[in-house]
């Protein structure tokens, strides 16, 4: 399987269903499915004949790529995950290096709070338009009922955003 083998052109009627006002394609990729995958200076795009998904970078947690299955894995910050499976006959490298790019520049700080059975993650996160903001990320071993983890997780997060010159 050839992981890197020729570049495909974004189809122009692909290209103008996203809105892409104030924003510039830097990668994007077909996908197995006949979708493709559209890499952006402020969003994922995931686009085809039944329209386009947008998702800005602040909102990917992380991703993964399994070169045998060509399977990228976006872990979204909700906790949810999706697959794409991009197409067998292109170079993809563009779009799976510019996907880690986008999404470290959207992450500005990172602390990890072990809470129970679980670590929780506050992040000082870049939005699309630049501006500062946090999310706890966890999953599903932390009790977010429990008082001791709430006050730890907000005493974090507090932390967190003082450091970064933010309201409590």
């Amino acid at each position: 399987m050839a992981l890197f083998s020729r570049r495909r052109r974004l189809p122009d009627d692909l290209r103008r269903s996203l809105d892409l006002r104030s924003d510039a394609i830097l990668a994007s990729t077909p996908l197995d499915d006949g979708r493709w995958v559209v890499a952006t200076r402020r969003a994922l795009h995931v686009v085809g004949a039944s329209g386009a998904a947008r998702t800005p970078w602040a909102d990917v947690d992380r991703g993964a790529l399994d070169a045998d299955t060509r399977t990228l894995t976006v872990h979204w910050v909700n906790g949810a995950r999706t697959d794409l499976v991009l197409a067998s006959d292109v170079d993809a490298w563009d779009l799976v290096q510019t996907f880690r790019e986008r999404v470290q520049q959207s992450v500005v700080h990172v602390e990890h709070v072990p809470v129970g059975a679980g670590t929780v993650r506050v992040a000082l996160r870049r939005d699309e338009h630049g501006d500062l903001f946090t999310q706890v990320i966890g999953d599903a071993a932390v009790d977010l009922t429990d008082p001791a983890t709430v006050r730890r997780l907000t005493a974090a997060e507090a932390r967190v955003r003082s450091e970064a010159g933010l309201a409590p």
